[in-house]
């Protein structure tokens, strides 16, 4: 009678298959030969779980990468110096692109893209000494419009909660400038003439981002 056994390549450290064996059968009658075949069925190999966590991770970095690079050219490409303050006053969309990214992403993406991408912003287009403030203000509101946006489990899906997690992110913004300005100016009355222009990009931002964002989570890929 046939018998079958398992056994699992233990020894080698190389081999994550287990093998299933059919053992020779016994003497054909009247022969002095056996059956040697033998039947080997290797298993899938199972996914390793470092290799699914550095996949999860070049995962991670390529879309912040990608969302960096978006927040830049949004604010470097599209931007308009309002004539109301000559120390700021600048309108661009990367404010816009700032928030799209917190609400599809989360929070850490949001804040990374936000502070990263507009303070490469400032380095490249003569706004140098803003650069460590935007670092920080614009990091802050990232992550707060994500963190509100994400809440619950919503995941950016409310428009209701979107809105209130853009207009729940100004204030932070527009005191990470204040200060940044009063640093700068050494005056407490100057870093004033930057709030309606700061105010008109957010609001700016907020008409752009919210539909946007509206749009892309009815998307398979952001479902």
């Amino acid at each position: 009678m046939q018998t079958t056994k398992s056994y699992t390549a233990a020894n080698d450290h190389k081999a994550d298959s287990t093998f299933h064996t059919v053992t020779p059968e016994p003497l054909i009658p009247g022969s002095n030969k056996r059956n040697s075949n033998v039947i080997l069925a290797a298993e899938p190999l199972n996914s390793s779980p470092m290799a699914y966590g550095k996949s999860n991770q070049t995962y991670d970095l390529i879309v912040t990468s990608l969302l960096i690079s978006l927040v830049f050219v949004a604010t470097f490409f599209i931007n308009i110096r309002l004539p109301i303050a000559a120390n700021g006053g600048l309108v661009h969309l990367g404010t816009g692109m700032l928030f799209i990214a917190a609400i599809m992403f989360g929070p850490k993406k949001g804040a990374i893209a936000g502070a990263v991408g507009m303070a490469l912003f400032d380095l490249f287009s003569g706004w140098t000494l803003w650069a460590p403030f935007t670092l920080v203000a614009r990091g802050v509101q990232g992550y707060i419009v994500g963190k509100i946006a994400w809440s619950g489990g919503r995941k950016g899906k409310s428009p209701i909660f979107n809105v209130i997690a853009i207009i729940s992110s100004v204030p932070f913004m527009l005191l990470g400038y204040y200060v940044c300005e009063l640093v700068i100016f050494k005056n407490w009355v100057v870093p004033l003439a930057s709030i309606p222009g700061n105010l008109v990009q957010n609001a700016v931002g907020m008409l752009i981002a919210i539909p946007v964002c509206l749009a892309l989570k009815k998307l398979p890929q952001f479902k």
